[in-house]
C-alpha cells in the first residue's frame, strides 16, 4: 500500500505531474490555432463550447506543435525540463540542439507526445478535482442533492452515501493517470531526447579537444615551471657554496633567480589565462620564443652552473612564430633535463641550425658514470618534447649515444608561416 501511495503521490510523481501541466500549458496556443482550423466545420458558437469540438481543436493543433518542434531550441528546452522534473539520468539525454533529420524527428515526436499527454492530464486536472469536491460534499449539503445541475440520481439515499467514495475514486484515478503518463514520458525521454550517433561523435570530438587543451597546458606548465624550479634550485645551491668568498657570483646568481622567477610568473599567468578563458589578451604575457628570449634563457641557465656551448647557425627572428615558440620550449626542456640530471658544472652542447626544410635542434651532455639508459622521473619532459615535435609534423629522438645523452629534434618550417 505504501509503495502504491509513493507511486501515485510521491515526490517523483508530483514532479512529473508538474511536467505534464507544463506540457498542457504549452499546448494551449496550438489548441487556439486548431480551433480556427476546425471552426468552419462546426457551429461558430460551439468551437470551444462542446467537448467534441475541443477534442477536434486539440487534434488539429498537435501537428502544428510537431512542425514548430523542428526549431533548434526545442530540444535544449525539453531536455532541461526533463532533467529537472522527470527523474531521468542526465547522461541519457543529449546536449545542445538536434543535429540531423533523425534527431529533429525524434525531438518533434517527443514534443508532440509531451503536449498531447500534458493536454489530456491538464484537462483532467482542471475538471476532476472540482467534480470530486462536489461529490464528497453531497452528503453534507442538501443543495447538491439533485439540484444545481446535478443528475437526479444524486438525490437518492444510496447515491448520496456513495458519492464521497466516487469523489475520492476520481482523485485516485486522476493521480493514476498522471503517474502513468509521467512514467511514459520518463521512459521515452532517453529514446527521443537521447544522443544520436552524430551527438556522440560531437561529444567525443569535444572531449578530444578538451583533452588536447589539458595536455598542452600540462606541457606548458611542466616546461616553464619545471625549468624554473630546476634552474633556481641550482642557482641558489651554487650561490650558497661560494657565499663567503665570491660575492660577485652570488649577486649574479640572485639576479638570475629574480629574472627566472619573474619570467616564470609571467608565463604561468599566460597559461592560467587560458584556463580562465580570459578575453583580455593584454592581461597575459606572450609565450616566449627563440627570437625573443634565447639569449636570456642561455644566460639564466649558465648562471645556475651549467656550462652551455651554443651554436646558433640561423637567425631566430626569421623562424615562423609557431616553430619559434615550440623550439624555445624544446630547448628549455633540454637544458632543464641537463640541469636536473647532470647537476652543477655539466657541459651542454646546443646546436640550432637549418637542415634543408627543417629546423634542427640538437643538445648533448656527457652521461654521468653508471647512468641508466633511461632517465628517472617518469620522462614527462621527453614525452612533451615528442608531442611538440609531432604536432608540428616533426620528429624527436633522445637517448644515450657514444657516452653522451643526445636529443635530436627536427621541426619542419613549411606550412607554419
Amino acid at each position: 500500500m505504501k509503495a502504491l501511495a509513493t507511486a501515485l503521490f510521491g515526490r517523483a510523481a508530483r514532479r512529473r505531474w508538474v511536467h505534464l501541466i507544463l506540457g498542457g500549458a504549452l499546448a494551449m496556443p496550438y489548441v487556439f490555432v486548431g480551433s480556427l482550423i476546425v471552426s468552419p466545420l462546426v457551429d461558430e458558437d460551439q468551437v470551444l463550447g462542446s467537448f467534441s469540438s475541443q477534442l477536434a481543436a486539440f487534434a488539429a493543433g498537435l501537428p502544428l506543435a510537431a512542425v514548430t518542434a523542428l526549431f533548434p531550441l526545442t530540444r535544449p528546452m525539453s531536455v532541461a525540463a526533463v532533467r529537472a522534473l522527470c527523474a531521468v539520468p542526465h547522461d541519457s539525454l543529449a546536449e545542445g540542439p538536434a543535429r540531423g533529420r533523425v534527431a529533429r524527428g525524434r525531438t518533434a515526436a517527443w514534443f508532440t507526445l509531451h503536449l498531447g499527454l500534458g493536454g489530456v492530464i491538464s484537462g483532467m486536472s482542471l475538471g476532476l478535482p472540482p467534480l470530486a469536491a462536489v461529490l464528497i460534499a453531497v452528503p453534507f449539503f442538501a443543495v447538491f442533492q439533485g439540484h444545481i445541475g446535478m443528475p437526479e440520481v444524486f438525490g437518492e439515499p444510496w447515491m448520496v452515501a456513495l458519492s464521497p467514495v466516487i469523489g475520492c475514486a476520481c482523485l485516485v484515478a486522476l493521480a493514476a493517470c498522471a503517474a502513468t503518463a509521467g512514467g511514459v514520458l520518463a521512459r521515452w525521454a532517453p529514446a527521443l531526447l537521447g544522443p544520436t550517433p552524430a551527438d556522440r561523435l560531437a561529444a567525443a570530438e569535444q572531449r578530444a579537444a578538451d583533452l588536447a587543451v589539458r595536455n598542452r597546458l600540462a606541457r606548458e606548465l611542466h616546461d616553464s615551471v619545471g625549468h624554473a624550479l630546476s634552474a633556481v634550485t641550482l642557482q641558489a645551491s651554487a650561490a650558497r657554496r661560494v657565499l663567503d668568498h665570491d660575492p660577485e657570483f652570488v649577486r649574479e646568481a640572485l639576479a638570475a633567480i629574480e629574472d627566472t622567477t619573474r619570467r616564470t610568473v609571467g608565463e604561468l599567468d599566460a597559461v592560467l589565462g587560458v584556463l580562465r578563458e580570459a578575453d583580455d589578451a593584454r592581461s597575459t604575457a606572450p609565450a616566449p620564443t627563440l627570437a625573443a628570449d634565447l639569449e636570456g634563457l642561455l644566460r639564466r641557465t649558465r648562471a645556475g652552473g651549467l656550462r652551455v656551448s651554443a651554436d646558433v647557425g640561423m637567425e631566430p627572428a626569421a623562424l615562423p612564430p609557431l616553430v619559434s615558440r615550440e623550439a624555445y620550449r624544446i630547448v628549455q626542456e633540454a637544458l632543464s633535463n641537463a640541469l636536473r640530471h647532470g647537476g652543477d658544472g655539466t657541459a651542454v652542447t646546443l646546436r640550432i641550425t637549418l637542415d634543408g626544410p627543417d629546423l634542427a635542434v640538437t643538445a648533448e651532455n656527457p652521461l654521468p658514470p653508471h647512468a641508466p639508459a633511461t632517465r628517472p622521473g617518469g620522462g614527462h619532459g621527453l614525452r612533451g618534447i615528442a608531442d611538440r615535435a609531432r604536432l608540428l609534423g616533426g620528429t624527436a629522438d633522445a637517448g644515450p649515444a657514444d657516452g653522451a645523452w643526445r636529443l635530436d629534434v627536427r621541426l619542419p618550417l613549411k606550412g607554419h608561416t
